[in-house]
């Protein structure tokens, strides 16, 4: 799904706060602290939105491939 690590590595990417990632995913602010403070595991329909709150602003995850999991910015589709 989605690690508390990669959670707080995509916010600092897009510079989001916590706040405007829970405003953006439809969570409380305090799923978000205690999720990225590993103080709680939210449900998977939880991890979802906020996974997908994310990819919206631009982040891509990048599965465990031998290296770990991680993210990064989504290469911008070319002009036409």
């Amino acid at each position: 799904m989605i690690t508390p690590a990669q959670c707080r590595a995509a916010r600092a990417l897009i510079d989001w706060s916590q706040q405007q990632l829970a405003d953006a995913a439809k969570v409380g602010v305090v799923t978000i602290r205690q999720f990225e403070g590993g103080a709680s595991a939210p449900r998977n329909a939880t991890l979802t939105v906020i996974r997908a709150a994310l990819e919206s602003a631009g982040v891509e995850f990048i599965p465990e491939n031998g290296g770990g999991p991680g993210v990064r910015l989504a290469k911008a589709w070319p002009a036409r």
